[in-house]
């Protein structure tokens, strides 16, 4: 399948300078962010069913972003567009559905707050460093705060018990672990920004 739509892109009469945009890792990102309209149905406080719907298209939605990743270095194709989209496309999808689900009680408003000044702080912090010359990769504890954030939203959007579960505590439950691997990673590239200046300092004696 993914061949197929490679070798689909390959054949569009496109300029090469555009291939840069218009490919497939880029398509797969740009569908992943047209997602979010649909997260909007959480604000009808939706039923068991459409709540679990929902999950559902997020889970598969959220996949998509090792897709696209996997597709960009399979087929050589990484370029500058993508690697402003792909992290942004996360974010998006991810913080919309957290905050669309405070008005419904599913998720603690203070939470989201955090997670998300924290993704501002990490991105001021990476884009500083970056204009000096310095890159603070993505980190280890970062990866793993996002995989727990895809699994608390997917357990809170389906909300309802499922396969015996209450769907709402364990969502609860990882949310929370998530909150503490997000201050803590926030931490760490703190951490990480201040040896860049020190080591800036230190150089310019």
């Amino acid at each position: 399948m993914i061949d197929y739509l490679q070798r689909y892109f390959d054949a569009l009469p496109i300029a090469p300078e555009k291939k840069k945009i218009i490919n497939l890792p880029n398509t797969i990102t740009m569908a992943r962010i047209s997602f979010i309209p649909v997260l909007f149905l959480l604000l009808v406080s939706p039923g068991q069913t459409l709540s679990l719907t929902i999950a559902l298209l997020f889970i598969a939605v959220s996949f998509t972003d090792m897709l696209d990743g996997y597709v960009a270095r399979r087929y050589n194709i990484v370029t500058t567009m993508g690697k402003f989209l792909d992290p942004i496309a996360d974010k998006l999808v991810i913080n919309t559905a957290m905050i669309l689900m405070i008005p419904i009680g599913r998720i603690p408003a203070w939470v989201v707050a955090i997670i998300i000044i924290r993704d501002f702080a990490v991105d001021g912090i990476r884009n500083i460093a970056s204009s000096g010359g310095h890159i603070i990769q993505a980190s280890w504890l970062g990866k793993q705060k996002t995989l727990c954030q895809v699994f608390a939203v997917s357990a809170l959007m389906i909300h309802y018990p499922f396969l015996g579960a209450d769907a709402h505590v364990v969502g609860t439950t990882i949310l929370f672990l998530a909150l503490i691997l997000s201050i803590y990673s926030g931490l760490d590239y703190l951490v990480k920004f201040y040896r860049h200046i020190v080591t800036e300092s230190d150089s310019g004696r």
